[in-house]
């Protein structure tokens, strides 16, 4: 009867490991155009934002889309900086980058999350030194 027990609780954690949403691996990206970014200094920084939307238990997201280049202005890398000063970190950046994501929330919400909604335009911004590790910042909307 142990074993029965064991067997049936060893399925039932692999399947919540499996999970039944689509997580962040199958995702429509749009990388737009860029003067500034190549696609793989895009990609570094769309793996630091999967990497924390997978932490969105219950969430599917739908797409990622680069908002352009101008974004990455002197305002908003202010802005970046006057961010890494209040989590008392010592890094000056000189370049950022924002995605929008369209993603479903969980069915029952929960957290911060309406219950069984779409959330559009909901934006991610990363900062990086020129050709350092892009580190993300804020996201929301």
């Amino acid at each position: 009867m142990k074993r029965i027990a064991a067997l049936v609780l060893t399925i039932i954690c692999i399947l919540g490991l499996i999970g039944c949403g689509k997580k962040a691996a199958e995702v429509k990206i749009d990388y737009g155009t860029s003067s500034i970014y190549t696609k793989e200094d895009m990609n570094a920084a769309i793996e630091l934002v999967k990497q924390e939307f997978n932490r969105w238990e219950g969430c599917e997201l739908h797409s990622i889309s680069y908002s352009g280049d101008e974004a990455c202005s002197e305002s908003n890398i202010a802005w970046m900086n006057e961010l890494e000063e209040a989590n008392d970190a010592k890094e000056t950046f000189t370049q950022c980058i924002m995605f929008k994501s369209d993603f479903h929330s969980p069915k029952k919400g929960g957290g911060a999350w309406n219950a069984d909604k779409e959330y559009t335009d909901w934006q991610w911004w990363l900062a990086r030194t020129d050709g350092g590790q892009w580190k993300l910042m804020t996201w929301g909307y």
